[in-house]
């Protein structure tokens, strides 16, 4: 196992042995690591935290410590990382709270870079980018292949569905629907995310799909209940689009905080 002699791991702590750990990072014992794991120099990673496979941790990193939220009284609340995760030097990653889930879970795949913040209780999907300083508040919640862009605050309970790409120095504290492009403080919705649907290879007929929800949703004054019921017909004329469709108005009908206009 090439841990640094200046590294500190707790006897309790279960490390496949391919694991890299770097010179004076602190393990403790209940955390978990997968195989092919490299965790950098001065990082610490504690609380009952457990990460899979294959994800590089630069130095510095603060991982699975307890929470901020003043309620937190010491559960054994977790924190799960999944596969292959880039998280980059000084971010930090909390434990959940025993008044949600119990988890903060992040998924495979994740860009996460310098001094970005994941709150407790968040859910991160997998393929997304967070750039410098994301700061995400307590229980947020971030679809796959989201784009956040630096300096982004995102506030506590919000929702960013799939595909939605935010941009730099955003202020986000409402939900942000699926395929979305937004930007600003206060937020303010730009477009959709047509570049990103095009490195993803989606087909000319589901962008034209996703071009149409936000034509419904934004372009032609429509209350939020009619712009749903227009979006779920869609399926009609584009059964292509059918899991784009059902996509969006699974986020519309599940929306607690309004949706970013």
């Amino acid at each position: 196992m090439p841990i640094h002699p200046t590294a500190i791991v707790d006897p309790g702590a279960q490390i496949d042995a391919s694991v890299s750990i770097g010179p004076y990072a602190v393990i403790g014992p209940h955390v978990r690591i997968g195989a092919g794991t490299t965790v950098g120099p001065h990082t610490v990673i504690e609380g009952h935290t457990t990460i899979g496979r294959d994800n590089r941790i630069f130095q510095f990193g603060s991982i699975g410590a307890a929470n901020q939220d003043k309620k937190y009284q010491g559960e054994p609340t977790e924190l799960v990382i999944g596969d292959r995760n880039t998280i980059r030097e000084f971010v930090t990653l909390h434990v959940g709270t025993v008044q949600d889930k119990g988890v903060t879970h992040i998924g495979d795949d994740n860009w996460i870079m310098a001094y970005t913040h994941i709150a407790h209780d968040c859910v991160v999907g997998n393929h997304t980018t967070l750039a410098n300083n994301t700061t995400l508040g307590g229980h947020v919640e971030l679809g796959d292949w989201v784009t956040i862009g630096g300096l982004t605050g995102i506030h506590q309970f919000v929702k960013v569905g799939a595909h939605a790409m935010v941009g730099f120095q955003s202020a986000v504290s409402q939900d942000v629907p699926p395929f979305m492009l937004v930007d600003g403080n206060p937020l303010a919705v730009r477009g959709f995310n047509l570049v990103g649907l095009r490195r993803r290879a989606f087909t000319a007929e589901r962008i034209a799909a996703v071009k149409q929800m936000h034509r419904l949703l934004y372009r032609e004054g429509r209350t939020l209940d009619d712009a749903r019921a227009a979006i779920a017909k869609l399926v009609e004329t584009t059964p292509e689009a059918a899991p784009d469709v059902a996509l969006m108005g699974n986020f519309l009908a599940a929306a607690t905080r309004g949706i970013a206009r």
